[in-house]
């Protein structure tokens, strides 16, 4: 992504996990670790809504970590329905940030295997969680702990063909979650990337 962007190898259960890291200049804040879009349907950790989220995050003092899921690139294993997933994101978690302020975010698949990592973190609840194009229509998406909806940024394109909005609506609406819809956007952001950006952003600076 840029002159500092590092190759790690992390261990997870079903193997070596391969990721990047991205470390912002000047402040520190803490570090997030971001989770891609649906292995099978071609994503990675460069696919562009996540490298999109890492430049804010760097951008506003946070190092940023991208990974691919198992059986991606040079991640050992093979897909699991997001619960293995779900496994690589917390190995991931555990071993980047052990201490510290972290943060979670996630585009579409991704977002869903967020949230279930959210229960596994226990007590140690992210600073900021960003979840984006939300998979409620596909997956069985947990619910946001109640006290993390201020810390929390649900964005959804309003003419998302992928995961309609009505799914992540009837997600949403029993926990009061909010939600920001973004007018004439669509799944992928297509054009709008820079708009993303400047709504994580205003999100990580509040």
């Amino acid at each position: 992504m840029n002159l500092h962007t590092q190759a790690l190898q992390l261990q997870g259960s079903a193997g070596a996990i391969e990721a990047l890291l991205d470390e912002p200049q000047g402040a520190f804040v803490g570090t997030a670790v971001i989770a891609h879009p649906h292995p099978l349907f071609g994503g990675t950790m460069h696919n562009k809504v996540v490298q999109t989220l890492a430049r804010a995050f760097v951008q506003c003092g946070w190092r940023a970590v991208r990974f691919n899921f198992r059986g991606v690139g040079a991640s050992e294993g093979i897909h699991d329905a997001g619960h293995g997933e779900a496994q690589d994101m917390l190995h991931v978690v555990q071993q980047v940030a052990p201490e510290g302020s972290v943060a979670l975010a996630g585009f579409s698949f991704g977002a869903f295997v967020t949230t279930h990592v959210l229960a596994a973190l226990g007590e140690r609840m992210p600073q900021k969680l960003v979840l984006v194009g939300t998979a409620a229509s596909r997956f069985d998406v947990a619910p946001v702990p109640a006290s993390l909806h201020e810390h929390a940024l649900v964005l959804h394109g309003e003419q998302d063909d992928t995961v309609p909005l009505s799914s992540v609506m009837d997600w949403a609406r029993p926990q009061h979650l909010p939600v920001t819809v973004i007018p004439g956007v669509e799944h992928f952001f297509h054009g709008q990337l820079p708009l993303l950006k400047t709504l994580v952003v205003r999100h990580l600076n509040a």
